[in-house]
């Protein structure tokens, strides 16, 4: 075989490796790429689940402190307060205890996330005077 032969063998066998390996590059590209956009897509659910479960906490806080702060003078209208500072922070009141001067809220948010449908968070709260509602606290009060 002369050498212009070998050479024109040896190219034929590289163009076609090259030509197999066309486009490939592309489809790594594409499988990245859509990598990406499912750990962002999980990172940004995980980021509203907690951004919510801490919306339906605070609330529950909140409204618990309002019936608290009522349970004394008027315990009528302490959970009625506390349904309405719940509702004002976006969520709704599920129960509401008044025992005593101690307040114990449940409150709850439905949220909607991406291929996990609807879910309902749920939150609760106790609030009162300090020292009230154990009986070690009383014992150890002076007589």
């Amino acid at each position: 075989m002369t050498r212009w032969r070998i050479s024109a063998k040896k190219h034929r066998a590289t163009t076609l490796v090259t030509r197999a390996d066309r486009g490939s590059a592309t489809l790594w590209g594409v499988a990245l790429m859509g990598l990406l956009m499912a750990v962002a897509t999980a990172l940004a659910t995980v980021g509203s689940v907690r951004v919510a479960r801490h919306h339906v906490h605070d609330a529950a806080d909140l409204s618990a402190l309002a019936a608290a702060r009522l349970a004394i003078l008027d315990p009528r209208a302490a959970c009625d307060r506390a349904k309405t500072v719940a509702a004002k922070n976006g969520a709704h009141l599920l129960e509401c205890t008044l025992t005593g001067e101690i307040a114990d809220v449940r409150t709850s948010l439905t949220i909607t996330l991406p291929v996990l449908g609807t879910r309902t968070l749920t939150g609760r709260a106790r609030a009162g005077p300090s020292g009230s509602g154990t009986s070690e606290d009383h014992a150890h009060r002076p007589q």
